[in-house]
């Protein structure tokens, strides 16, 4: 009798211990799949941010750089296909179109004395910039957690907490354009 209730507190304790490691492993899936997603809407965010200012200053710009038409309407074409994006890779080739243009666009005004001592193309490139730099910020945060989501996915026992969870499917990480690898070339 002894025996038995011994080997019965055994079983009971390796039962809650197997019970902790598969609601620790399941719950951990889920906190990195919500950290990816909390992530990249921090990145719409600021590429939200970024696109209410694109009228802005295109409008601004327009009004004294008439003729670079191409520039501006190609800015605004851009800033409409990241809004009919549908998925996050498509909109991640969206945002990193637009930015492309939006630095031919400030070279522009490099050609336009009077547009960069414009107050309000001024402000307008001021918030421009450091939406620019909040944007690096939060797709190296988002990537971060791509990356620890990824790779607990593909871990031994993160892959069973991953297909348990239906969560099998890799994370896309957010890559800069083959573009942005060359520098813009600023002429005066």
């Amino acid at each position: 009798m002894n025996k038995f209730l011994i080997a019965i507190g055994v079983l009971v304790v390796l039962a809650f211990m197997a019970f902790g490691w598969y609601q620790s492993g399941y719950n951990k899936m889920i906190a990195l799949d919500q950290q990816v997603k909390s992530s990249w809407a921090q990145v719409e965010n600021q590429l939200q941010r970024r696109f209410d200012l694109i009228p802005n200053l295109v409008n601004t710009v327009k009004g004294y750089a008439a003729h670079e038409k191409d520039i501006l309407e190609e800015v605004t074409r851009l800033r409409s296909q990241w809004g009919q994006a549908a998925n996050i890779p498509d909109k991640v080739a969206a945002a990193n179109s637009l930015g492309g243009a939006l630095s031919r666009l400030l070279m522009v005004s490099e050609n336009y004395p009077n547009l960069k001592a414009d107050q309000s193309f001024l402000e307008l490139q001021s918030q421009l910039e450091g939406t620019e730099n909040r944007i690096a910020v939060e797709r190296m945060r988002y990537n971060e957690a791509v990356q620890q989501f990824n790779s607990y996915q593909q871990s031994l026992f993160g892959s069973f907490f991953a297909s348990m969870t239906h969560l099998t499917q890799p994370a896309v990480y957010f890559k800069a354009p083959e573009e942005a690898q060359t520098a813009p070339v600023v002429k005066f």
